[in-house]
């Protein structure tokens, strides 16, 4: 639970009842509550009209997305995790057009060649 152990959580509740005492701890966490849900629900409305008011063409807009993390891990490491978790399952052929890339032979230097130089070059 967000990253609390047992231990933390006990001090928060005896915190709260130190703080606001066993009479009051119950209508806090009501009104705590109540708040959580009103900003749910405000969130909830904001992302709904920011999706209308974009129109269909953003209609799978995630405001979540404008984090560069999530940008990241959505747009560049989806397609790197999916070669990865491959398993061994056999992928498209590629097109006939298409030929893997072959690198063109190069002459190699004897024993004591000088290599060419380019006096242009530099």
């Amino acid at each position: 639970m967000f990253g609390l152990g047992w231990m933390e959580v006990g001090a928060l509740i005896v915190i709260a009842l130190l703080v606001f005492g066993p009479d009051k701890l119950p209508q806090a966490a009501s009104q705590a509550g109540k708040t959580l849900r009103n900003l749910r629900r405000m969130a909830n409305n904001a992302r709904d009209d920011l999706r209308s008011g974009l129109g269909p063409e953003f209609s799978n807009f995630d405001p979540a997305d404008l984090n560069p993390r999530n940008f990241v891990r959505k747009h560049l490491l989806d397609d790197l995790e999916d070669d990865w978790n491959d398993n061994g399952k056999p992928r498209e052929l590629e097109s006939a057009t298409t030929a893997p890339y072959q690198p063109e032979p190069v002459d190699e230097l004897g024993f004591g060649e000088i290599p060419p130089y380019d006096s242009e070059a530099t």
